[in-house]
């Protein structure tokens, strides 16, 4: 990896950093852009678009990799995508979508490619951010803006026997195209919509693909009444338990039953964890081209033992079992970590450090990147209105150092990993939006 090291000016104490150059990174540019601010952006890969540039070295899209949302629900809404684009872009138009964005607001040039923050230390005396680069030179920065993504660290389980599996065990990120499943049998673990996307993907080329799952899912459409599902009309006012009600018999007509094909029944409501927008996996479960398993319980030879007694053989297993968290240049401490996730205000603002920010550290159905474009300009508003000491600024700075506020909306999430900072679209961006006003 060679540092585009050239590109830095010495004398960065009066500059902000941005690491990363995925949606939330290039928000962040044009936000601090707009507010006046001066920074630098680092980018470990050779250009824009984060996980959706197949060439980053962490990037954990595969080749037939689509948006799960339409284009209308993701896009930034002061850049619309063209009018050409599918309705559910691939990652190569959505890399040139981040490419042309970049260009667009004249933020491209800000960021450094192939330079990896290796470690980000905040100093005590100073509380300056000290940023040492993969060819060891380091820098100091005002404030510090985290916007690497939330989906490039493999969650791996372990099982009881792995070491003596004979066949081969690899995670999905490193998935990338189906030709890998030529001729295998192939137990996929894990449904989610990874995991249901390289089934599909799989039911090609493999022998065999069955899926081991544990708890049921909700399986949404792409399209209802000839229309992308997530732009169909979603009226605030209806109550959310009745809401919920409408969602899973809008489902139920729509979809074919998961039960039918081996899926546990939820033991939770719509929306409270992340649906499935596939229902191509349902299709082939009808068609017999992939079988559903139980859990796994251990595994020896080419055998796979799973919880309700019975057994299976398999050439390779597929983890798709999702991310971390993972912001490996910086101490789990400086970021208030509690749980599965740090404790930050809005999951954005450190309870004391007024210059230590972290975008994208967000989920939510629907919330799209205009959703992450809105914590950046909240964040650049308070950069502004600190410096100022407005009144609003200083009581946002006491107000963020308490709990957060309730942005549920009251459903109530699983408590699984990746759901710890998941939060509710309409709740989440009303919040973002009162707070940027005040402090506009």
């Amino acid at each position: 990896m060679t540092t585009d090291i050239k590109k830095i000016h010495h004398e960065t104490q009066h500059k902000y950093a941005i690491i990363g150059a995925g949606p939330s990174g290039l928000a962040a540019a044009k936000a601090l852009k707009q507010a006046g601010l001066d920074f630098d952006g680092f980018e470990m890969g050779a250009d824009v678009g984060g996980l959706w540039n197949i060439q980053n070295p962490r990037s954990t899209v595969y080749s037939s990799a689509h948006l799960i949302s339409s284009k209308t629900m993701t896009e930034f809404l002061d850049f619309p995508m063209p009018e050409t684009a599918a309705d559910y872009p691939n990652h190569a138009q959505l890399l040139q979508y981040f490419k042309d964005y970049a260009q667009h607001f004249g933020i491209h040039s800000h960021f450094l490619f192939n330079t990896k923050v290796v470690s980000a230390v905040r100093e005590e005396s100073t509380g300056l951010w000290r940023l040492t680069l993969n060819d060891n030179h380091s820098y100091l920065y005002k404030g510090l803006l985290v916007a690497n993504g939330t989906l490039s660290e493999p969650n791996k389980p372990k099982f009881e026997g792995q070491e003596s599996f004979a066949g081969e065990i690899m995670h999905s990120s490193a998935y990338k195209k189906a030709d890998i499943f030529k001729g295998k049998r192939v137990l996929i673990i894990g449904a989610g919509n990874s995991g249901c996307d390289i089934a599909v993907d799989a039911v090609h080329y493999a022998d065999a693909v069955d899926m081991s799952v544990r708890r049921g899912y909700y399986f949404i459409p792409k399209y209802i009444f000839g229309r992308p599902s997530d732009t169909l009309p979603d009226k605030q006012w209806v109550p959310r338990r009745v809401k919920q009600w409408m969602v899973k018999k809008m489902i139920g007509l729509a979809t074919a039953d998961a039960t039918d094909f081996g899926f546990p029944k939820p033991d939770y409501n719509v929306f409270e964890s992340h649906p499935i927008v596939n229902t191509l996996i349902l299709t082939h479960l009808g068609q017999g081209d992939i079988k559903i398993q139980p859990d796994i319980s251990h595994l020896a030879g080419n055998t796979v033992f799973f919880k309700n007694g019975s057994q299976k053989d398999y050439d390779l297993l597929l983890l798709a079992t999702g991310y971390k968290l993972d912001y490996p240049f910086l101490d789990k401490k400086q970021l208030n970590w509690q749980g599965y996730a740090p404790e930050l205000y809005l999951n954005i603002f450190h309870p004391q450090y007024d210059n230590l920010f972290v975008l994208g550290m967000v989920e939510a159905a629907g919330i799209g990147w205009e959703g992450r474009a809105e914590q950046a300009h909240l964040v650049a508003n308070y950069i502004k209105g600190l410096a100022k000491k407005t009144p609003a600024a200083l009581a946002f700075q006491e107000q963020k150092k308490g709990k957060n506020p309730d942005m549920s909306g009251g459903y109530k999430y699983l408590a699984l990993e990746r759901m710890s900072y998941y939060v509710h679209k309409e709740t989440y961006r009303n919040l973002i939006r009162k707070h940027t006003a005040k402090l506009h």
